[in-house]
């Protein structure tokens, strides 16, 4: 009897010590960080950016961290040897991909009454698989996903315009003088 007492509190402590395990694993957890939440689609305005504008060959780079910009931009610049294409599309939009699809879709440029412009599928501006054009100078254009997953796998997107097909490249370099005759 002494046994199967000595085993019997045994067991009691054993399963006393798993509730306590257990009850300290669930209530020290750390609260769940969520991200913040996408903005609010608002109804899409024109953009002050027009297809033309967008259209042509573009080297391609993206960043995660801010200060990668420059680096990325410059490495953009080298990919002119495999260019991404933006071409016009047959409803007046451009020709681009969406995240996670290998289909070239027509996209819409699109502006919203903050401000901001996007480029997206037809819809609200700043939906979930738009991307906002965060600065656009003519040859450098920033797009960043809107959707914080999407966004988080893609990073920031860094377009530099290439020279146009059968041109020379641009290098930086004032041209050559011809030899003296």
């Amino acid at each position: 009897m002494n046994a199967s007492l000595r085993h019997l509190r045994l067991a009691v402590g054993v399963a006393a010590l798993s509730t306590f395990a257990l009850a300290a694993c669930t209530s020290n957890t750390p609260p769940i960080e969520q991200a913040a939440p996408a903005p609010m689609a608002q109804p899409a305005i024109p953009s002050q950016y027009r297809p033309e504008e967008i259209v042509g060959r573009w080297g391609y780079g993206a960043f995660h961290k801010d200060e990668d910009l420059a680096r990325t931009a410059a490495a953009a610049r080298g990919q002119c040897g495999q260019p991404v294409e933006i071409t016009r599309g047959p409803n007046g939009g451009v020709m681009m991909y969406l995240a996670d699809s290998a289909q070239l879709q027509e996209l819409q440029l699109k502006g919203s009454a903050s401000g901001k412009n996007y480029i997206g599928p037809p819809g609200d501006a700043g939906g979930a698989q738009d991307r906002e054009i965060v600065s656009f100078d003519g040859r450098t254009m920033v797009l960043k996903w809107i959707d914080p997953e999407v966004a988080g796998r893609y990073g920031t997107g860094v377009y530099v315009r290439c020279a146009a097909e059968g041109m020379p490249h641009a290098s930086g370099k004032p041209p050559m003088k011809p030899p003296a005759q």
